[in-house]
This record gives structure tokens, sequence and C-alpha cells, in this order.
């Protein structure tokens, strides 16, 4: 296994900077994000032109064929720009759901013709997949209940809904007895929903392991957190070497110097576990880079706020939006101190008796 890039995964990386640069920069997310957080107009570009929606679904089912290892690169480019747009959602998370069935729906998915967003609570875990779910099917293969902070309902076709083992799918416009109502929520770039179910018509696709699935998951989440990261050292470095205090840019103050020297290890160390994830999504691999990431993407972000100074604390500029998504995301898929409780028993670590 390696951890460097390969020269297909950078091609795929510089195109999808290249459109992010061009039609996603993070003034115009912040300017959006209010009205319309999703940018589906981008994602018809991101699916259609440069094919990402398709990365893990195999060729002979109308997808790319790629590895997580490129679908991983193209979540760093996404955590950048706090691109509002369904690649973990329906690209990730559905996708890895609905492999295993084979099911036609990859195809149209692979497309960019369709989305789907997987009924699960953002904040299940692969330790806690049922979490925030009451759903249940009775005889007629109808489902009924509710699941709570479901991401990427709202834009969904298809919603897929995992019930005892086996896996629904739900047409949104047009199964009866459905609703989705999104509720508040702290990433404004991620909306998260209700989403209620009355009896509602559904189509049983196969089984499906669902802590699998929340695990593969999480192992591409923290490439998310690590272009999150990185985009705060970025452009806190560019920050501190431009603003001046007594005569002289801050950068050069040897009390920032050490944070920031400390930040970028933590940034090197979030990029060696997010590719290690990728590359071998095992439980131990995952618990190690969401333990780590999803902290270091809340610092990187806390120290961008901080050393902006006053500029960095209002909504003109865009770092809240990344503070936003680093906190969110550190709870999403599991939080560090449940990765961590999992890894301490995965490796035999006994706690403090």
């Amino acid at each position: 296994m390696t951890l460097l890039y390969s020269d297909v995964e950078e091609e795929l990386r510089a195109a999808v900077r290249g459109l992010l640069a061009d039609r996603c920069p993070p003034a115009a997310v912040l300017k959006r994000v209010e009205s319309e957080p999703y940018d589906l107009d981008l994602w018809k570009t991101l699916a259609g032109e440069i094919g990402v929606a398709g990365l893990l679904i195999p060729e002979e089912l109308g997808g790319a064929g790629a590895s997580a290892s490129e679908a991983a690169v193209v979540l760093e480019e996404l955590g950048r720009a706090v691109a509002p747009v369904p690649f973990l959602t329906s690209a990730v998370l559905a996708t890895y759901a609905l492999l295993p069935t084979r099911d036609t729906l990859l195809g149209e998915l692979a497309e960019g013709r369709r989305m789907a967003a997987l009924a699960v609570s953002f904040a299940a875990s692969p330790y806690r997949p049922e979490l925030g779910a009451s759903l249940s099917v009775d005889g007629e293969g109808r489902i009924s209940g509710e699941v709570t902070g479901v991401a990427g309902a709202d834009v969904a076709d298809v919603l897929l809904a995992p019930v005892n083992g086996d896996l629904y799918a739900v047409e949104v416009p047009t199964a009866g007895g459905i609703a989705v109502e999104v509720v508040p929520s702290l990433d404004l770039t991620r909306p998260v929903a209700t989403v209620t179910l009355d009896r509602a018509s559904a189509r049983r696709l196969g089984a499906c392991d669902l802590a699998e699935v929340l695990r593969a998951g999480a192992a591409l989440l923290a490439s998310e957190q690590l272009g999150v990261a990185e985009w705060c050292l970025g452009t806190t470095l560019a920050h501190v070497k431009e603003r001046h205090q007594f005569a002289r840019p801050i950068g050069s103050f040897q009390a920032l110097k050490h944070r920031l020297a400390d930040l970028w290890l933590d940034v090197v160390r979030a990029r060696a576990a997010a590719r290690s994830a990728a590359a071998d999504p095992s439980a131990v691999s995952v618990a190690v880079a969401q333990s780590w990431n999803a902290g270091v993407a809340v610092h990187a972000a806390e120290e961008a706020v901080q050393l902006h100074g006053g500029i960095g604390m209002t909504w003109e500029h865009p770092v809240h939006l990344f503070l936003k998504r680093a906190k969110a995301g550190e709870i999403a898929l599991g939080t560090p101190g449940d990765h961590r409780e999992a890894l301490a028993s995965l490796v035999d670590v006994r706690g403090p008796e």
C-alpha cells in the first residue's frame, strides 16, 4: 500500500479543483447558503462532465470502476471548498449501500440523473448504526417510522431505507406517506432532515450490512475533513503573511510561528490517516482516521478564526463555514470518542480500572 497520490488521482484533483475554483469559491457558497444551500447545477457538471458520481460504481453497472482512493481525492477538494453538493450522501453512502444489490439504480446515480440518500441519521456510527431510526416493514412491504438527522434527504429522488438487515428503495416524488422536513443544522452547506414514513410503498433491493456501509463512509469522511483542515491552514498562512502589526507581518511573531508549525504537523498526520483509511478501510484504519481527523479539522478551523482576528468573527468572511462543517463532521458517522473507544477494543488496550 502506498500513501502517495497517483498521476490519475492528481489529474482528477486538478479537474475538480479547477471547476470548484471557477464555479464554487467560498464567497459564492457564503452568498447562497441561506437561500439555496445545494448547488445542483454544479452537481450536474461534476457528475456529467467529470464523472464523480459514478467513481465507486463498477464499469459493468455504468460507473467508472475507480477505487475509494479516487473518491477520497474528490472529497478532499470538496472539503477545501465546503462545496454544497450531495457527493458524500449520494455517491458514497447511498452507493455503498446499493453496491451489493447491483440494482439498476446504480447506473442512474452514476450518470447523475438521480440522487439518493441513505435514510440513516448522520450521527449514526458503525458501532451504533440504528441511532435515530425507528423503521418497520409490514406484511405488504410498506415502511413506517421516523429517522432523524438524515443528510441529503431534501434533494434525494430515492431514499434507501435499511430495515432489519434489508435495504428498501422509496421513490420520493411518487411514493405516498412520506414527509421530509429540513431541520435547523449547524452546517448550512449540508442540511439534515427528519424523514417520516407512513406505510410508504417500497421496493426491496436486498441485504444491507449497515455497519459496514457506515464504516466505509467514515473512512472517506476523513478525506473531507482533511480538505477542510488544509484550506484553513493555507488561508491562515496567507493572512498572517499579509496582515501587519507594529510595522511587521504578524506571521513573523514567534508565538504564531509555533502555533502554525504545530498545526501543519497535525494536518500532515491527518493526510496520512485519511490516505490509509481510503486504501484500507479496515476497522482499525477507520477508527484511527476518524479519531484524529475530526479533531484536526475543528482545531484548524478554530485557529483560522482566531488568527484572522476581527474579520474572522464576521459573517462576511467564509471561515465560519469551515468551522461549522468541521464541527458537524466531528459528530457525523461516529464521534472521535466513539472511534477511540472502538480502537482501544480493537487493539486490546484496556481502560483504567
